[in-house]
């Protein structure tokens, strides 16, 4: 019950910085939540817990918010905005495994104390930013271009919310399916990976139907800069 609890209140700070980002910063801060999404995501990625009786991982939850970032994106500043965006995470996640991984071989002094731990975080993040590069690149471009389609099928204001949880429907599945693949196929059982599958997509999918309220508000936003 408590993992339940306090992942209810994890997706509501997670909800609250995003807002806050994007009202401090304005479009600038919807590219800085992205950069910082895909380096999170796949820190949190590396550590399991139990929820509702199932196994799954963490990283669901800011990983989400990438969706709702590039649909926001797509939705206030046009399509190209949001595929810029989206370049520029798959840049911050290579930026991010490059510059750990030569991290990780400088001998560590003889009283040094993280050498293990950041072994143990970051030692799988070439097979997991493989995964996350592979499955990021093919489902965030899918959802940008559903959610182009979307908009010219469904263009009414008070529409946004088909067009926002229908394009992530088939791009997280699609999204679910190969990152899970590539990063845990033959690391875990395939019963625990099918319920990593299942978990991760379901608790995804959970996230961006909670964060519409979240993106409908963020629409209002005004700047100055903007006109």
């Amino acid at each position: 019950m408590f993992n339940v609890l306090w992942g209810a209140l994890f997706v509501v700070v997670n909800f609250a910085l995003f807002l806050a980002c994007y009202r401090l910063f304005g479009k600038n801060g919807l590219y800085a939540w992205i950069g910082a999404a895909t380096v999170l995501a796949n820190i949190q990625v590396v550590k399991t817990i139990e929820i509702f009786g199932i196994v799954a991982t963490l990283g669901n939850t800011i990983y989400a918010t990438i969706y709702l970032t590039t649909d926001l994106l797509n939705e206030k500043y046009g399509e190209k905005e949001a595929r810029k965006a989206v370049w520029f995470g798959f840049f911050t996640l290579v930026m991010s495994m490059i510059l750990m991984q030569m991290a990780l071989k400088f001998v560590p002094q003889e009283s040094d104390i993280s050498q293990e731990a950041l072994e143990t975080i970051f030692g799988l993040m070439p097979r997991l930013a493989l995964g996350s590069l592979t499955a990021y690149f093919v489902s965030q471009f899918l959802d940008v271009r559903l959610f182009s389609k979307l908009k010219k099928a469904y263009p009414g204001r008070n529409q946004l919310w088909i067009r926002n949880n229908g394009s992530s429907l088939l791009s997280q599945l699609v999204d679910t399916l190969v990152f899970a693949s590539i990063a845990f196929a033959g690391v875990y059982s395939w019963s625990v990976w099918w319920q990593i599958v299942l978990s991760t997509y379901l608790l995804k999918f959970i996230v961006s139907a909670a964060s519409t309220p979240v993106i409908y508000a963020a629409r209002n936003f005004k700047f100055k800069e903007e006109g």
